[in-house]
């Protein structure tokens, strides 16, 4: 079927003003990038929690969910990558025009794809977290044992082993979880974004 027949009713919709009003905040796009370990999954669901209990609406949206869910159909080469990546920026723009704060953790290893996801979102709405940890000590946490199967050859690609990450070269925020503890670094974050997410 062409675009032909495609007719979007956005224009009709309730505005993300309207809902951000109802929800007494304002919408933003937390995208955290990292290597697998340095704390994102975890950084994510914290903040959450500290989000909910000083009254805001939050959703986390995660690489291991979404790649059970509605990207369970892409693999891990570089074009699968950068189409997990475009939904996954779909979604969170879906969140954001709902009103509601989305906290992104992936890896999301090149400054090219966490860019793509910038244009997607809007860059006025697009806060990109450094989840910084050096390799080693990624390694050593390896709870889901990944780290020691990319050593041995059993996963091609993984990044920091035999694909590379890019690091951020101008992020909002560096979060270095080998130096602040798990609350810290959910303050420091929740600190920093209260002033975004506060309506006037």
């Amino acid at each position: 079927m062409s675009t032909e027949h495609i007719h979007p009713i956005f224009d009709r919709l309730l505005s993300r003003e309207d809902r951000e009003r109802q929800l007494k905040q304002r919408s933003k796009v937390l995208w955290l990038t990292g290597l697998s370990g340095s704390g994102k999954s975890t950084i994510a669901q914290g903040l959450e929690h500290r989000l909910y209990n000083a009254g805001y609406v939050a959703q986390v949206l995660d690489g291991d969910n979404i790649r059970s869910g509605i990207n369970s159909n892409l693999g891990f080469g570089l074009e699968d990558r950068r189409e997990n990546i475009r939904r996954i920026a779909e979604i969170a723009r879906l969140y954001l025009n709902s009103g509601i704060i989305t906290l992104n953790s992936f890896i999301s290893p090149t400054i090219e794809i966490r860019n793509f996801a910038e244009e997607i979102v809007g860059a006025s709405d697009f806060i990109e977290i450094y989840i910084n940890a050096p390799l080693e000590v990624c390694e050593s946490r390896d709870v889901k044992g990944l780290y020691k199967k990319a050593r041995k050859g059993e996963i091609r690609g993984f990044t920091g082993i035999d694909s590379p990450y890019e690091a951020p070269l101008n992020p909002a925020l560096e979060i270095r979880t080998d130096q602040l503890s798990l609350e810290e670094s959910i303050e420091t974050i929740f600190e920093y974004i209260t002033p975004l997410i506060k309506q006037a």
